[in-house]
């Protein structure tokens, strides 16, 4: 325990001392592989994604090494940077519940949908066509979950409590109509593992502005490590 223990110390202090900001997720994948991987990854993701590792994917309990955290992690920096090559998406990287890289995307829903609905428009379909095809299949051995998300405005008519369970069942729809999208373009339904309407919660920005509430009204696509892709990883033959 005491190794495992000084591992996990020595892993968080290379990344403080680098700096998550200059690490690619092949340098993360390294250092979290050294500190004991999945079997710590819950604190890890904590310390890494600022709280919010621990809500991708779930714990597997396997332990990750040094090793198959590169390898991880070098998926995740192709992933990504075929994600940025998508119109309309904004990437960046995050941490999953395992500790291990993954790829967060997010589409703002004034790009994907009308207001109050969750019907797709035009140029969100074109967007997501490109990522079935460019991303999603080209990384068949990631799992995927979609969480739907909107402002806190009210609804006409409703109190407070009631707006949010709407907002609540808007986002649920509209997250819904993404993975349907995504699905109908090819995207296997296995691939997705969670669907998700989580309404007002977790705002991005100051909900008191429009451009806050613009940015919080988003559905949030998540590339993370399936379980199969970390034993092959551990293994050594993940391609």
């Amino acid at each position: 325990m005491k190794k495992i223990l000084s591992a996990f110390i020595c892993a968080m202090l290379l990344i403080a001392t680098t700096g998550c900001g200059s690490m690619n997720n092949t340098q993360k994948g390294a250092a979290i592989g050294a500190g004991g991987g999945a079997a710590l990854g819950a604190g890890i993701g904590a310390l890494i994604g600022k709280g919010k590792g621990a809500a991708i994917g779930g714990v597997i309990g396997t332990a990750v090494g040094a090793t198959a955290g590169v390898l991880i992690g070098k998926k995740m920096d192709k992933a990504k940077a075929q994600a940025e090559a998508i119109e309309n998406a904004q990437v960046e990287s995050v941490t999953d519940a395992n500790g291990l890289q993954a790829v967060k995307v997010t589409f703002d829903s004034g790009i994907l949908f009308a207001t109050g609905s969750s019907s797709l428009q035009t140029a969100a379909k074109n967007s997501l066509s490109e990522f079935a095809n460019n991303v999603l299949k080209q990384n068949a051995d990631m799992d995927v979950a979609i969480k739907g998300y909107t402002d806190n405005a009210g609804w006409k008519g409703c109190t407070a409590e009631q707006s949010a369970a709407k907002n609540e069942a808007l986002s649920l729809q509209r997250a819904q109509s993404v993975s349907t999208y995504l699905t109908n373009m090819g995207v296997s339904t296995s691939q997705i593992k969670s669907i998700e309407g989580l309404g007002e919660a977790n705002p991005v920005a100051d909900n008191s502005t429009a451009a806050g509430k613009q940015q919080n009204r988003r559905v949030e696509v998540y590339l993370y490590a399936s379980e199969a892709m970390i034993n092959a990883a551990n293994a050594g033959t993940l391609q």
